[in-house]
């Protein structure tokens, strides 16, 4: 078995960086050896005017799946990644995927990125709440859900420090080692404010921390989650400790952001949006930023 493959099941793009397309190049910069299988297969993200191309239904998995399972590939993996999916039933289907791979290698580790929206809009069926919390948390081993996300599997809305321990402390219980909200929006004004919740094996004491980093431009990015989970599971890998991960994925995650920002146009009409297609993210430009993230912004631990 290799020590660093991941099977990374979640949506891909033709054209953009998203799903997949945001995922596959960083961890494989980082050592992984990356194998995908895509929920959805679309021109582009739906940001675009106009979206066309498919979406993979639970045979569909159960079939591709059981390819890799004949030839006896699952045995390869160390990781397995999710994160968009499109129906409940692909949904339900990754909990066979994991026991499937967690039965051939007990040390797997399951990476979920709960994927259903953002900024109070769902992005799937409102029904994926409860398969995530019910079905798919008791098998994570680390999760990197937004804030949106985190509140509405928690059932608590975060709007101070102790609401996202306590948050995160929810996860714990559900069986998940480490926790991360990738983003909240509770820190300063033009900042962001990120949690972690490690719980080392064999103890009732979570390792906390935390990270507040700075809002880049005022032009949002699609993809930038779909990103942070990639790199921080590559991080997790080859890190001690999960706060180091945090900040080299921090750091990683800036410069991308701002190798994008310097590259929109340089005049835009007042109250025109950028299009989609100069922002989309410029990873590969990014490719030395990924390689060897350079840390500005430490994690403050918590007690």
């Amino acid at each position: 078995m290799s020590s660093n493959r991941v099977l990374s099941i979640q949506s891909h793009v033709v054209h953009g960086y998203v799903g997949n397309k945001s995922a596959t190049f960083p961890l494989q910069l980082l050592g992984f050896d990356v194998d995908t299988i895509n929920s959805v297969h679309l021109s582009n993200h739906t940001g675009y005017q106009h979206v066309r191309g498919q979406r993979m239904n639970d045979a569909e998995l159960q079939d591709v799946f059981e390819g890799i399972v004949n030839n006896d590939l699952h045995k390869m993996y160390s990781h397995l990644l999710t994160g968009y999916i499109g129906t409940p039933e692909f949904l339900r289907k990754i909990v066979d995927v994991v026991k499937t791979l967690k039965k051939a290698n007990p040390k797997l580790i399951f990476f979920c990125d709960p994927v259903m929206g953002d900024n109070g809009r769902f992005y799937v069926p409102e029904s994926f709440v409860e398969i995530y919390r019910d079905e798919i948390m008791p098998f994570a081993d680390i999760v990197s859900p937004n804030q949106f996300e985190a509140e509405l599997l928690a059932g608590r809305t975060i709007a101070t420090e102790e609401d996202a321990w306590a948050v995160l402390d929810w996860f714990h219980s559900r069986g998940v080692k480490i926790a991360v909200i990738s983003s909240t929006t509770i820190g300063a004004p033009d900042n962001l404010l990120a949690f972690l919740s490690e719980l080392p094996a064999g103890s009732s004491t979570p390792k906390r921390s935390s990270l507040m980093m700075p809002k880049i431009g005022n032009v949002n990015f699609t993809g930038t989650g779909d990103l942070f989970t990639a790199l921080f599971l590559g991080h997790t890998t080859s890190c001690a400790h999960a706060s180091e991960a945090l900040e080299k994925t921090v750091a990683s995650l800036q410069a991308v952001i701002r190798n994008t920002a310097a590259r929109l146009p340089a005049k835009r009409e007042p109250g025109v949006k950028v299009p989609f297609e100069d922002r989309e993210l410029r990873i590969v430009q990014s490719k030395k930023d990924i390689e060897e993230p350079k840390v500005t912004i430490g994690a403050t631990l918590h007690p």
